[in-house]
């Protein structure tokens, strides 16, 4: 009995073992020409998905993998509440909150309307609307659990966002020289509009310091946004499966990952550096800590992806969400 239990542990380390393994050749990856413009999360998932192509899923390392994408990946969104700071939200961003409302709304409903009328596939179209209105990757992994997409469609919509909103950046940074608008209005519209926070970085940081930090608030307040959209999903989730018995038995488990952000977020807004003093440089390594479990969750999760299905499932929602993109980075331009 002791000589399975044993057996099982060490399958279990072994498969998340796996993950970071695969998340380790991303990093590798990721600092090849052409590689680095994507970044260790999407070149981890390529590794992940040609893997399961060549290689097949690795059964036997199962339960360890699962628990990289589904524990490791809530206790990534949890310390990613270390980068939301709430009081510069609430001091300096208030009306860019407002407009950061207006760009959800807008990057949901057109993405949701656009792959209606594509007749793309609805669920990795849904996510890949909140990732680009909201933040890219960590907002598609806050609601998939919300949405109960399936893991494949999670890899797929975080793959996509990761391209595009790479290929969106440094679009910008191409059109800046060109653009009528002052370093601070150019970090307002970055931040606006663009997927992940690392994209806004790459195309805000050519404009000045002054452009870069106004981009990374406007940005902050679309990663605040993201606690009440899950809360938002989770009341029409609940909705959709009253008086549907099959729904119904699979409830909508309540989000507790969201209240480790939100705690987080308040303990790092008005603690850490308040009351105990914490470097830059400890800062940095949790950051880099939450990108490398994100990034093994993500292997995970790019494990279950087939290219058959990629091929024939997000190609639509991949034209809907650069339709939409391209609209909202108009929109954002128009109100500044």
């Amino acid at each position: 009995m002791n000589g399975q239990s044993n057996q099982k542990a060490g399958l279990w380390i072994a498969g998340i073992a796996f993950t970071f393994f695969i998340a380790f050749l991303g990093f590798l990856l990721a600092k090849v020409p052409g590689f680095d413009h994507i970044g260790q999360l999407a070149s981890a998932i390529i590794i992940a998905v040609a893997y399961r192509q060549f290689f097949g899923y690795p059964e036997m390392l199962r339960p360890g993998i699962t628990f990289s994408s589904k524990k490791l990946l809530r206790l990534a969104i949890i310390l990613y509440g270390l980068k939301l700071n709430i009081d510069v939200v609430f001091r300096d961003g208030l009306g860019l909150l407002v407009r950061d409302a207006v760009i959800i709304a807008f990057a949901i409903g057109m993405t949701v309307l656009l792959a209606k009328w594509l007749k793309a596939d609805k669920n990795i179209s849904l996510l890949l609307g909140v990732g680009t209105g909201v933040c890219g990757a960590a907002a598609i992994a806050a609601v998939a659990p919300i949405l109960k997409t399936k893991d494949e469609d999670t890899a797929i919509g975080v793959g996509i966002i990761a391209m595009m909103g790479t290929v969106f950046a440094i679009g910008y940074t191409i059109l800046r020289p060109i653009l009528p608008l002052i370093p601070t209005d150019y970090g307002i519209w970055s931040g606006m509009s663009l997927h992940e926070l690392a994209h806004v970085a790459i195309a805000a940081a050519p404009a000045g310091e002054d452009a870069l930090a106004i981009a990374l608030l406007a940005k902050l307040g679309r990663v605040f946004l993201l606690v009440p959209l899950c809360f938002i999903f989770i009341y029409f989730m609940k909705r959709k499966s009253k008086g549907n018995p099959e729904e119904e038995q699979g409830k909508i488990e309540f989000p507790w990952f969201l209240v480790g952000f939100i705690l987080l977020s308040l303990f790092g807004s008005y603690v850490l550096g308040h009351s105990i003093p914490v470097s830059d440089s400890v800062m940095a390594g949790i950051s880099t800590i939450t990108t490398w479990l994100l990034t093994a969750a993500m292997v995970g999760l790019g494990l279950n992806v087939s290219l058959r299905d990629l091929r024939e499932r997000a190609m639509k929602p991949l034209l809907a969400m650069t339709i939409t993109s391209i609209a909202l980075s108009i929109l954002a331009y128009l109100i500044i």
